[in-house]
C-alpha cells in the first residue's frame, strides 16, 4: 500500500504537469496527498518541515543562477548576438543542420560546466532564430536542447563537471574521468541515436508541410539584419562564460579554503559556510556576470532602448522557472521520506542480483520517482553504494564501471513530465507538455537504453 501511495502521487503530478497545470500549486498537493494517505497526522509537519525546507533550500541555492541565466539569455537576444551567431552557423553548415548546431552548442556549454538550467535560457534565442530560418517546427526545440544539454555531456562523457558525474566519486573513490571509453562510447551512442530521431521528426514535419508556425508565446524580439554585430564578437560572451566558469571553479576553493567562519569577523550568530558545496554555484554566477557585462560593453546601444522591459521579462521568467523547479524538489523530498520509497528501494535491491543492472535500475527508478537525477543518484548510492562495491569486488568489476553506470543511469528516467529541468525548458520556450514532451521523452528512452548498452559492452568486451 505504501508503494501504491507513492505511485498515485507520482502519476497524479505527471498527469497535471502534462495537462499544463502549474506544478507550483500541484507539487505540494501531490506530495501532501501521499502523506495524507500514509498518516493524516503528519501532513502539516511534512509540509513545513520537509516540503518547504527542501523548496526554500533550493531557491536559496539556485535562484541567483536562474536569474543571471535568464538575464544573460535576454541580453544575448536583445543585442542581436543570437541572430548574428545564427546567421554565421547557417552560412557555415547550412539550414538543414540547424538541429545539430543547437545540440553541439548545448553540449559545449554543458561540458564546459555551465548549469543545465542556464543552458536552457542561453540556447533558446539561438534555437528560435535557427529554427525560423530553417522553417523547422518550434515544438521540436525542447527535444533538441534536451539532447544537447541533458544527456551525453551531462553524465556520459568522461570529465564532465556536472554534478551527476561528481556524486559517484565520493562513493567509489573514483574521479570524473572514470571509465573513459565506456563513457565516450555511451555518449556517442546517445548523440547518434538522438540526432537520428530528431532528423526523422524534422523530415516528417517537412513532408506534412509544417513549418516554424505562428502565434507562439515567449518569442525572442526581432532584430533588423543591418544592426547585427560581428559573429566573432557575438560568440565571445558564450566563450567567456565557459572559460571563467572553469577558472572560478578552480580559484574559489583556493581563495576561501574549505570553510568560511563568520565568527572570525565578529559575527558569532551566523553559521559557517562550507565552500565545497557552493563553489560550483558561485563559479557559474560569476561567469554569467562576466558574460552579461561583456554583452553590455559591446552592444549597449542595441540593448539600452528596451533594457528595462527586457530585464523585467527575464526576471519574471527566472522566478517562474525557479519556483517550478523548487516545487518539484520539495515534492521529491517528501516522497523520499515516505516508507513506500524505502520499500521500492529495498525491493529493487533484493530482486536484481547483478550489481551493474541493479545499480542502473535502482538509480534510474529513484531519479524518476523524485524527478531529479542528482536526488535519485544520491539516494541510490547512499543506500546501496557499499553493497555495490562489495559485490563488484567479488566479481572483479572495476569501480570506475560502477561510477559510469550510476552516473548515466541517473540521467535516464529523471526527465519524466514532473522533472524540474523539463518544466523549466518548456516554460522558457513557451511550449507545453502536449506540444513538445514526446521528443523529450524520446531522449529519456534513448538515454535509459544507453545505460544497458554500456553494461553490455563491458560484459562482452571488458571495455573500461
Amino acid at each position: 500500500m505504501d508503494i501504491i501511495i507513492i505511485l498515485l502521487a507520482l502519476f497524479f503530478l505527471m498527469f497535471v504537469a502534462y495537462r499544463g497545470f502549474s506544478v507550483i500549486l500541484f507539487a505540494p498537493i501531490a506530495a501532501l496527498f501521499a502523506v495524507l494517505l500514509t498518516d493524516p497526522g503528519h501532513v502539516l509537519p511534512f509540509f513545513s518541515g520537509v516540503f518547504m525546507e527542501k523548496m526554500v533550500g533550493f531557491i536559496k541555492l539556485y535562484f541567483p543562477v536562474f536569474l543571471l541565466g535568464a538575464i544573460f539569455g535576454k541580453v544575448i537576444e536583445m543585442s542581436g548576438f543570437a541572430k548574428s551567431i545564427t546567421r554565421a552557423v547557417i552560412k557555415l553548415i547550412g539550414p538543414s543542420r540547424a538541429m545539430l548546431a543547437i545540440v553541439l552548442v548545448g553540449a559545449i556549454l554543458t561540458y564546459g560546466g555551465v548549469s543545465l538550467f542556464v543552458v536552457a535560457f542561453a540556447l533558446y534565442p539561438f534555437a528560435s532564430e535557427l529554427f525560423k530560418m530553417a522553417d523547422i517546427p518550434k515544438r521540436l526545440i525542447p527535444g533538441t536542447i534536451a539532447l544537447g544539454a541533458f544527456t551525453f555531456t551531462m553524465d556520459a562523457f568522461p570529465g564532465t563537471p556536472q554534478i551527476q558525474n561528481i556524486i559517484p566519486t565520493t562513493f567509489f573513490k573514483t574521479d570524473t574521468w572514470a571509465a573513459p571509453w565506456l563513457g565516450l562510447i555511451g555518449g556517442l551512442f546517445v548523440l547518434g541515436v538522438g540526432m537520428t530521431y530528431l532528423e526523422w521528426r524534422r523530415r516528417k514535419a517537412a513532408r506534412a508541410g509544417e513549418g516554424y508556425g505562428t502565434g507562439h508565446i515567449n518569442e525572442p524580439d526581432q532584430i533588423p539584419d543591418e544592426n547585427l554585430p560581428n559573429a566573432f564578437i557575438a560568440i565571445l560572451p558564450l566563450l567567456l562564460v565557459g572559460i571563467f566558469n572553469k577558472v572560478f571553479t578552480s580559484m574559489i576553493p583556493k581563495y576561501y579554503g574549505t570553510v568560511f567562519d563568520f565568527s572570525k569577523i565578529g559575527m558569532k550568530d551566523v553559521p559557517p559556510v562550507e565552500i565545497p558545496k557552493l563553489a560550483a554555484v558561485w563559479a557559474v554566477e560569476g561567469a554569467l556576470v562576466i558574460g552579461i557585462v561583456t554583452v553590455l560593453i559591446f552592444a549597449f546601444k542595441q540593448v539600452k532602448n528596451n533594457f528595462n522591459a527586457g530585464i523585467n521579462v527575464s526576471i519574471g521568467g527566472a522566478l517562474l522557472a525557479t519556483l517550478n523547479t523548487a516545487s518539484e524538489y520539495g515534492f521529491g523530498g517528501v516522497i523520499a521520506a515516505l516508507p513506500g520509497f524505502a520499500s521500492v528501494n529495498k525491493g529493487m535491491a533484493d530482486t536484481i542480483q547483478d550489481p551493474l543492472v541493479n545499480e542502473a535500475v535502482t538509480t534510474t527508478a529513484l531519479a524518476g520517482i523524485t524527478g531529479s537525477a542528482s536526488g535519485g543518484l544520491s539516494i541510490a548510492l547512499a543506500t546501496m553504494g557499499d553493497k555495490y562495491v562489495e559485490q563488484a569486488d567479488k566479481l572483479g568489476i572495476d569501480p570506475e564501471v560502477l561510477h559510469r553506470v550510476a552516473s548515466m543511469a541517473s540521467g535516464g528516467m529523471d526527465t519524466l513530465p514532473h522533472n524540474g529541468a523539463v518544466i523549466t525548458l518548456l516554460a522558457v520556450t513557451g511550449l507545453t507538455h502536449k506540444q513538445s514532451y514526446l521528443d523529450i521523452f524520446a531522449m529519456t528512452v534513448i538515454k535509459t537504453i544507453a545505460v544497458f548498452f554500456v553494461i553490455g559492452l563491458y560484459y562482452l568486451f571488458g571495455i573500461v
